[in-house]
């Protein structure tokens, strides 16, 4: 069957949200003195392709460790949504889409798949994103996992963060930074699963789509 692989290599030319730690991948050990090659990476915890657990934004929060694999995997609906006016997403936009009542993995496809070329990256500031009332909508209809196609529900320098503050109060998962230039919109089977860390606030995850 065919397997899209919705995740952005990590590398340190890749765009990265401002003040968030830099990517950097140094060699540890070596096949010419030590027999065997080992890299030494450093980076932050929503580097890339990655979830968002709730103790991101709550304090006392569930772990990323603790998100259910139940909601990681399962049927998930991938829609193509321009926002009507700008950048924000409202729920009339959301409304036009269709979205049916069984949805509970839904994946947003904007044109912020257009920002993940390959090559070097530079960070963009204005992005396609989620207004609280379209977070809002989502929970309502029971929306247990969103995905968007760039770095944020939110909008750059948000204030108080108040799509990230709707999902997950809600217990909502949320995947961002996720590459659907090559996904046409549909009905496919999600696989997400990010890095088991221990009381970890996020992690980097690998994301494929199977039809």
């Amino acid at each position: 069957m065919p397997v899209y692989d919705l995740t952005v290599p990590i590398s340190p030319s890749m765009a990265q949200w401002p003040g968030d730690p830099p990517v950097a991948v140094s060699r540890a050990k070596s096949l010419g003195v030590d027999g065997y090659n080992l890299s030494h990476i450093s980076l932050g915890s929503h580097t890339g392709t990655h979830i968002d657990a709730p103790h991101h934004y709550i304090e006392n929060g569930a772990t990323v460790d603790r998100i259910s694999l139940d909601i990681l995997m399962g049927k998930a609906y991938v829609f193509e949504v321009r926002p009507h006016e700008g950048v924000m997403i409202e729920p009339a936009d959301l409304v036009s889409l269709g979205i049916p009542r069984d949805a509970s993995r839904v994946l947003l496809k904007t044109e912020n798949s257009a920002l993940w070329e390959p090559g070097p990256q530079i960070f963009e500031q204005r992005f396609v994103y989620l207004g609280r009332k379209a977070a809002r909508w989502l929970v309502e209809r029971g929306v247990k996992l969103i995905g968007i196609d760039y770095m944020s529900v939110d909008q750059f320098l948000s204030v108080d963060s108040p799509a990230h503050h709707e999902f997950l109060r809600a217990g909502v998962v949320i995947v961002e930074s996720l590459d659907l230039s090559r996904v046409e919109p549909g009905v496919y089977h999600l696989v997400v699963l990010p890095l088991k860390i221990s009381g970890g606030d996020g992690a980097p995850a690998r994301a494929v789509l199977l039809r």
